[in-house]
């Protein structure tokens, strides 16, 4: 089983399954059980809201892809 770590995080729940669903589309592997609360990770909170996790190998790009994607849905 690989490692996972957080590469977004949003308090908005659909927001968050969207990100997921992109990813997935770009064929990026979001953890099938969903996003998860934030505030399991250290460094973040409650108010972060929820976290979408990728492979530790996926991170880097996938964590782009989503920052990316969050600033053109709210141009």
């Amino acid at each position: 089983m690989p490692n996972f770590e957080p590469v977004f995080t949003h308090s908005d729940i659909n927001l968050v399954r969207v990100i997921i669903t992109a990813l997935k589309a770009h064929g990026f592997h979001p953890r099938e059980d969903g996003p998860i609360n934030a505030a399991s990770f250290p460094g973040f909170s409650e108010t972060d809201g929820y976290a979408i996790e990728v492979p530790s190998s996926e991170a880097e790009d996938a964590r782009l892809l989503a920052g990316h994607l969050h600033e053109e849905m709210f141009r």
